[in-house]
């Protein structure tokens, strides 16, 4: 493609409103690019109106297995007035194009689905096999790529490369995990001047954040619960809302929360402890307390110096470090399939200009990580 023509696939996706769902119509505008490009596709249903995409192709001989991923929903934009730009027309301005998802992530979306298009009409000599997996809800859930794992369609896979938006200087090699969900409390509604007739659900809700905060930091601050690159496990509780009126004591009270976690205080030993408390708590009071699991994802860990980042240092001509993330990717689902996988999330944008007003990505930034998946794929799959 020429540069006009990989500009157009990127504002074309980006005029497509897929917010937090929807995803199916962006989908669906990769498999005909894909197909005008002689590239089979599958779209994988995951609900009416929302499907991933999984294409690939395959070099002269047998080798690795690369995917290349991302994801195809992006965040509501909200108020369009409070926009200077049209947050769905990909307007492009003094070499920035703006709008909702230009950043996290269609930009490297496209980069990645163009690098696959070019690649195959280079007739690029490959071994082994380049895939990609583009996925629905990774904003809400990271429900695509959990389907993904779940239906095997990643089973053999040897590399990921995640074209999150990373910025320039530095390659993520590992991330935590995360864990969201409520805790419910259920009470029973009382006159505020008896209390006693009724079962405060707010009380319930305290007693057992008081808990968990003391088993939270005996849990997370030990030797044996720190990882060398990710550090430590953490909790933090965002949201509470509880009761209907000043006068009436509380019969529901729900609290969300994020849990942040390394290998050595995962995920199991989390929703342990979370589940154990609860239980001890409702065997002690009339109320009752409920674990709402939203979202429960491990950690995704590989070495710095893995094969995946050399291949994408030595493609690129500028210095790349690595670094970790505190947030999650959809790289938490694909690393259930093996404990043995080279991973790198590196795209085109910064995150600090993610889910914002007035979204953009620098247009040579763009241009530039295309030619860069090109090349990561001739290195790794020589």
């Amino acid at each position: 493609m020429n540069k006009e023509e990989r500009i157009k696939v990127l504002q074309d996706i980006i005029q497509i409103p897929s917010e937090n769902d929807h995803e199916e119509e962006v989908a669906k505008y990769i498999a005909d690019l894909l197909q005008e490009h002689g590239i089979d596709s599958q779209l994988v249903e995951y609900a009416p109106g929302r499907s991933s995409l999984v294409a690939e192709i395959k070099g002269q001989e047998e080798g690795k297995v690369l995917v290349y991923s991302g994801h195809l929903d992006v965040v509501a934009a909200g108020d369009h007035e409070e926009w200077s730009h049209d947050p769905f027309g990909a307007e492009i301005v003094d070499g920035k194009m703006f709008g909702r998802g230009t950043t996290d992530m269609k930009s490297g979306l496209a980069a990645i689905v163009i690098a696959l298009i070019e690649l195959k009409e280079a007739n690029a000599d490959l071994k082994g096999t380049l895939r990609l997996a583009l996925t629905v809800g990774e904003e809400i859930g990271m429900l695509g790529s959990e389907q993904l794992v779940d239906e095997g369609y990643l089973d053999d896979a040897d590399a990921f490369l995640i074209a999150e938006p990373s910025g320039n200087e530095a390659i993520i090699n590992a991330h935590k995990g995360s864990i969201q969900y409520e805790v419910i409390a259920h009470g029973e509604s009382a006159h505020s001047s008896m209390p006693e007739e009724g079962i405060d659900a707010i009380q319930l809700l305290v007693d057992y954040i008081n808990i968990m905060n003391d088993k939270f930091d005996q849990a997370f601050n030990t030797d044996e619960a720190y990882n060398d690159q990710l550090g430590r496990s953490l909790n933090v509780n965002t949201v509470i809302e509880a009761g209907t009126q000043i006068n009436s004591v509380a019969s529901k009270a729900v609290m969300k929360a994020n849990t942040r976690v390394v290998p050595e205080a995962g995920n199991d030993l989390v929703v342990k402890m979370m589940q154990d408390t609860m239980d001890e708590l409702n065997e002690q009071n009339d109320g009752r307390l409920e674990l709402n699991l939203l979202q429960n994802n491990p950690a995704a860990e590989s070495s710095p110096d893995n094969a995946l980042v050399k291949a994408i240092q030595a493609s690129a001509d500028w210095e790349v470090g690595t670094q970790t993330l505190a947030g999650a990717t959809d790289a938490s689902n694909f690393g259930r399939i093996s404990d043995d996988y080279d991973l790198a999330v590196f795209g085109p944008g910064e995150t600090s200009r993610a889910h914002k007003l007035d979204e953009y990505v620098e247009v040579a930034d763009y241009l530039k990580f295309i030619d860069l998946y090109i090349e990561t794929a001739k290195t790794y799959l020589a």
